[in-house]
């Protein structure tokens, strides 16, 4: 056969696999919106390790690249809404944009499985630990490195399953590891009894027996839903106080949030909301007041003056408000203002602020060498400054709040760092988001699930005050208390207890960041290959 035919010969070998890697990837992205469907990513990482064993490692970076591209593909599609629809990007362009993040962020995951390739050992034990290692770091890749892109992780997709209960303990990056794991030990043991000619037990391999492996995985989801019916969920917080709360939600269509016309109208709502909620703590989505306090007051005359004086009255209810803050010479910021009796008389961010830390690129910032990207779109205050890395959190009744914004509630360790000193710990968490960005799509669902996540790992009830949804209660289970129906103007009230106490997660994380993953993902992706293992075994011998 000539070069050009063998050529054509391995093409043809190799389309079938990538169609069914890429299949599998998207397959694995269902369970980020429905729960309840928690199995399938098990299914999906299988078939992907039944792929990669025996595999070149050329073969098997191509394998992983597919299935991360339909993977993330399928997860974040919807940012086309936001580059075409609301940032005005032309369709062809949005959609290669989004092509081209979902390619360049499966980089990882190709090359991870490249790794796991080249030191393949046919011991499915093993093999599924160097498996487990390269997907976490191939994770941790993708949510450290250039300001991160955590969204969809798979640990996310346990939020319903087994494995949430390890969350208190792990965090979401550790569980992905797991289902890695849980996943490559059936793919490769399967495969194994199928190129070994394993028939119910009959010539099995005896180091180590390929249904052990099976047998493992099966273990890794039976014990956490066994010991979950028994015990119940982990327990390491405390109850704290309790606060009636309000959350807002605007319903204010992306592309209506700057339109001069309809400002009065939303503004008006806003405040009415806010002076007739009857709570303790009331809380807008994200830039639900979209002007700077300048802009304001010359639209709105006495606006923020109203506001405080409402909140400023002693033993009166409190709020945070989404607005954003900062002028052209000194920079703006994405900001939640705290109102209450403590902050009667201060300024717009002079008072209680929480400017937003993590930044979301090209959204709120602008990366070295792309302002010609964003000059293409319509995105007003489109460059912000970054937010201190220890924000405090905002004080109502003995309550200790911590506001996040949006994106921000991805990043479990950086919401840990919060957690570093006991006493001053946040009781209670708040995300204020504004997903309009991304229309009537999956982003809303999802996200709700990532604020699910946190509660779970941190132990704390989360209140998420948006704009079209999802507006909720969480508490510090991760169950959803109270829920408004999405796009649609409302106020949310409920009682939320707050809680005292830390989670393991909360302090290794808050103490040492993702470091220590780190450092397991090494050890694991440095495990040795088989021969190593004879070789040392003979010199042991002599």
């Amino acid at each position: 056969m000539s070069a050009a035919g063998a050529g054509a010969a391995g093409a043809d070998r190799l389309l079938p696999g990538l169609a069914l890697a890429a299949a599998a990837g998207a397959l694995q992205t269902l369970a980020c919106i429905h729960t309840a469907a928690w199995p399938l990513p098990l299914a999906a990482i299988a078939l992907l390790a039944w792929g990669v064993a025996g595999a070149t490692p050329r073969r098997a970076a191509a394998l992983g690249w597919a299935f991360g591209c339909a993977w993330l593909g399928a997860a974040t599609w919807w940012l086309f809404i936001s580059l075409h629809r609301y940032g005005g990007l032309p369709a062809p362009l949005a959609v290669t944009a989004v092509a081209l993040l979902s390619a360049a962020l499966s980089i990882y995951l190709g090359a991870a499985m490249a790794w796991v390739a080249r030191r393949h050992s046919s011991r499915p034990l093993v093999d599924a630990s160097r498996f487990a290692a390269a997907w976490l770091a191939a994770e941790l890749a993708r949510g450290v490195f250039f300001t991160g892109f955590p969204w969809a992780a798979s640990g996310y997709t346990q939020v319903d399953g087994p494995l949430a209960l390890l969350a208190p303990w792990l965090g979401v990056y550790a569980i992905g590891a797991l289902l890695a794991w849980a996943g490559a030990a059936l793919g490769f043991a399967l495969r194994a009894a199928r190129t070994r000619g394993v028939d119910g037990g009959i010539g099995m391999p005896s180091a180590p027996p390929v249904w052990t492996a099976v047998a493992v995985a099966v273990a890794l989801f039976a014990g956490p839903a066994a010991w979950g019916l028994w015990r119940g969920a982990p327990e390491f917080t405390r109850p704290g106080q309790t606060l009636q709360v309000a959350l807002l939600q605007t319903n204010v269509a992306q592309d209506e949030k700057f339109a001069v016309d309809r400002l009065p109208d939303a503004l008006a709502w806003v405040a009415q909301a806010l002076t007739d909620a009857r709570a303790d703590l009331v809380i807008t989505p994200e830039t639900a007041v979209p002007l700077l306090p300048d802009q304001l007051a010359e639209l709105v005359p006495g606006y923020w003056a109203g506001l405080q004086q409402h909140f400023g009255r002693a033993d009166g209810p409190a709020a945070l408000v989404g607005v954003p803050l900062g002028s052209y010479e000194q920079g703006y910021t994405n900001s939640v203002v705290g109102l209450s009796a403590a902050f009667a008389n201060a300024a717009p961010g002079a008072g209680y602020r929480y400017d937003k830390t993590h930044l979301v690129p090209f959204g709120e910032f602008i990366p070295t060498g792309f302002r010609w990207f964003t000059e293409l779109m319509n995105i007003p205050l489109g460059d912000f400054n970054r937010g201190p890395r220890h924000p405090p959190s905002f004080v109502v009744r003995g309550a200790r709040v911590a506001p996040n914004i949006c994106y921000e509630d991805l990043f479990g360790e950086e919401l840990a760092r919060r957690f570093t000193d006991e006493r001053s710990a946040p009781t209670i968490l708040a995300n204020i988001s504004n997903i309009g960005w991304f229309g009537d799509s999956i982003a809303i669902p999802q996200h709700l699930n990532l604020s699910r996540f946190r509660s779970l790992e941190l132990q704390r009830p989360m209140l998420r005050a948006t704009n079209t949804g999802a507006t909720a209660v969480i508490d510090h289970r991760g169950v959803v208390t109270a829920q408004l129906p999405p796009f649609t103007r409302g106020v949310l009230q409920a009682a939320v207890q707050g809680r005292e106490g830390l989670t393991p997660f909360a302090r290794w994380a808050g103490a040492a960041g993702l470091w220590p993953l780190w450092a397991l993902a090494v050890v694991g992706l440095l495990l040795p290959a088989r021969r190593r293992i004879g070789a040392w075994r003979s010199v042991t011998a002599r």
